[in-house]
């Protein structure tokens, strides 16, 4: 028998027991009680014939007929509570079992405001979420709405039933909203519950540790007075929905931890391998320098480890080694498929020098050279590694490991300096001996330099290298590898001196002083001497090149290639005095050179011709493209800055050699 029955003959029992009104006796018939019955259930009204008929039989008046229409009437009442309360708990227990079913939380408040909205039987049902960012409360799920309006609304802070629900965290209702007058309105507010027709609305709080999570609302269209059961039945409704909001919450956020904690468990073994692998690399990269190894086992170990390309360039951008990922070396002489300086493109060569400022490794927007590091030692820069893209991403270690390879990289070129400085040191001692006439040190000449695979007999010309003091041991190193076997390269007396076998000693001179400033990036100024007969003349070549050296330093001049057979007689003249030799200059042809200063003329040149052509005026108007009497003129303007007697002799040669020696300080 059902819960709905068993209440019905409960009710019916405690009827049929009030024997003030109704008497029963020997003559009651089953008839009778069915009568009863069906009074009591609501089936049959108290005012039909069946019931007057009945209480004609047993002689009941109408006091007693009052009294007891009016304890059926109760019954009536409280059965049909009974049966609606026992139908909202069959709606609660039917929706706490969905709910519990349910993770989706969308589906979850969908799933609650359909049952709300049965269970209540209003004309629209809504859910506001609670912002505790903003203090907003934004419509998120609706039953029975029919604007989109209503459907979107967004309730700002303090503003609406709504904020005061949120704000009390109690229940609170309003018989007609436009007419309350208890909170504050809002004209977007007031505008959507206008256009949706509501009148009377009914708001609980869903609240879980004392947190508003939301407002549940019941809504008319038309007034209405809720009841206490009502607002009982939406309050219930509203604190078992927040329960199962709060666990769905609680087990989304755990959700959420187990896979930032999986997703970090992974990515620290992730780390944890890839750093392994870098210390193995970093092993095998230390291993390759201590066995004396070079860049072609560097790049091999570093391409394994990564599964790249990986390719080693100089400081000119002139590749020296590269491995595929297969481990296979390939030496500059061997490979046709290294990239020329020329081939890279302008974002790598751009990520080089920005990692030669950063020290490191830095990734470039270009498919075929993704990462580069610049190999370096403090403010020295040695060239590049460059690695090429592949399936997989490089993480921050593989970027470490790649910059170890770097390190590496540099150590190897100070090693190889270092052997090379060590061969330098030999080199200009033998140098330094070759350009010295003293006997005791021209001793076993010829064996020391056929050492050096060089052949003593073959050497006849001498080039002096100028170069700021700071760059001297680089440019020893670079003009050594320019040289090659055809010479001997070294330091000697302030100079990078060149001794060599040559048939265009100015040839070379010139070639070897582009090669160093593009090197250097530095002025260098090349002296070349006349070729040495014997090795005996060499030290005699070398003192005519250094006197034509010091010249030119006393004149400015630091950045050019000349012959020491042009400034001779100059260096022989003034040697390294520079103080005289400007002093003397000044002294000489000052006045004329003030005086095209003042004037904007051009006497100097005047000058110059006439001392070029014999001193003579016809000769100097033809080289001049002027008239005799033109420059008969400037002739005696001339005489009036250099005294009458800048003609004679003795005055004449003293002019020649300051216009030439000005001429040089031009040049």
């Amino acid at each position: 028998m059902s819960l709905h029955y068993r209440r019905d003959l409960d009710c019916i029992a405690v009827l049929c027991r009030l024997g003030e009104t109704l008497v029963m006796d020997s003559r009651t018939k089953p008839p009778a009680l069915g009568i009863l019955i069906d009074v009591v259930v609501g089936n049959l009204a108290i005012d039909s014939p069946e019931v007057g008929a009945l209480f004609e039989r047993f002689r009941v008046h109408a006091p007693e007929r009052a009294a007891f229409a009016e304890k059926a009437r109760h019954h009536q009442g409280e059965l049909t509570r009974l049966q609606r309360r026992e139908r909202e708990l069959g709606v609660l227990f039917s929706s706490a079992r969905e709910l519990a079913e349910l993770r989706d939380i969308d589906a979850l408040l969908e799933r609650l405001v359909s049952r709300a909205h049965e269970m209540m039987g209003t004309d629209v049902t809504y859910l506001s979420e609670f912002d505790p960012a903003t203090r907003e409360l934004n419509v998120r799920k609706t039953v029975g709405s029919v604007t989109a309006q209503f459907q979107h609304l967004r309730v700002p802070p303090g503003m609406g039933l709504a904020s005061q629900v949120a704000n009390s965290r109690s229940a609170q209702w309003v018989h007609n909203y436009q007419e309350w007058v208890e909170g504050e309105h809002e004209t977007r507010i007031d505008d959507a519950v206008s256009a949706e027709g509501i009148v009377s609305i009914l708001g609980v709080p869903m609240l879980t540790e004392g947190r508003v999570l939301g407002v549940l609302f019941a809504a008319t269209r038309t007034e209405h007075t809720f009841t206490p059961e009502e607002i009982a039945v939406l309050s219930a409704l509203a604190d078992h929905a927040s329960v199962i909001l709060q666990t769905a919450n609680t087990l989304e956020r755990i959700r959420r931890s187990e896979d930032e904690a999986r997703t970090a468990l992974d990515r620290l073994t992730e780390y944890l391998e890839v750093r392994d692998r870098s210390n193995v690399v970093h092993q095998e990269l230390i291993d390759v320098l201590l066995v004396g190894g070079g860049f072609e086992q560097v790049s091999g170990t570093l391409s394994t480890a990564l599964g790249r390309t990986v390719t080693i360039v100089d400081r000119d951008l002139h590749p020296v080694a590269a491995s595929t990922s297969t481990s296979t070396s390939t030496s500059t002489q061997d490979s046709l498929s290294l990239p020329s300086r020329h081939s890279l493109p302008s974002k790598v060569l751009d990520a080089v020098m920005t990692s030669r400022t950063t020290g490191h490794c830095v990734r470039v927007d270009d498919t075929s050279t993704p990462i580069v590091a610049a190999i370096t030692a403090g403010k020295l820069y040695f060239g590049a590694v460059l690695i090429s893209g592949g399936e997989s991403d490089l993480g921050p270690v593989d970027e470490r490991t790649i910059e170890r390879a770097a390190q590496v990289g540099a150590l190897l070129v100070l090693q190889q300096n270092a052997v090379a400085d060590a061969d330098l040191r030999a080199r200009v001692e033998l140098v330094a001996d070759l350009l010295d006439p003293t006997p005791e040190r021209r001793r076993d000449l010829d064996r020391r330099v056929r050492a050096q695979n060089v052949t003593l007999g073959a050497l006849d010309s001498v080039v002096l290298l100028s170069v700021p003091a700071d760059d001297r041991g680089a440019a020893a190193r670079a003009a050594t590898g320019f040289v090659g076997d055809h010479g001997l390269v070294g330091e000697h007396a302030g100079m990078v001196v060149v001794i060599l076998t040559a048939t265009s000693p100015s040839g070379i001179a010139a070639d070897l002083r582009n090669y160093l400033r593009d090197t250097l990036h530095s002025p260098v100024l090349a002296i070349t001497t006349p070729t040495a007969s014997t090795p005996e003349s060499l030290p005699a070549r070398f003192e005519s090149g250094l006197r034509t050296a010091r010249l030119l330093a006393a004149l400015g001049t630091t950045d050019a290639a000349v012959s020491s057979n042009a400034y001779l007689p100059y260096a022989l003249l003034f040697d390294t005095d520079a103080r005289t030799l400007n002093a003397f200059i000044d002294e000489t042809i000052g006045p004329v050179r003030d005086y095209d200063s003042r004037k904007g003329s051009d006497l100097l040149s005047t000058l110059r011709a006439f001392v070029r052509n014999e001193a003579s005026p016809t000769k100097t108007a033809r080289a001049l493209n002027y008239h005799t009497n033109t420059i008969l003129q400037r002739l005696d303007r001339l005489k009036s800055l250099l005294g009458d007697d800048w003609r004679s002799d003795e005055h004449l040669f003293r002019i020649s050699a300051a216009v030439r020696l000005d001429e040089l300080r031009r040049q």
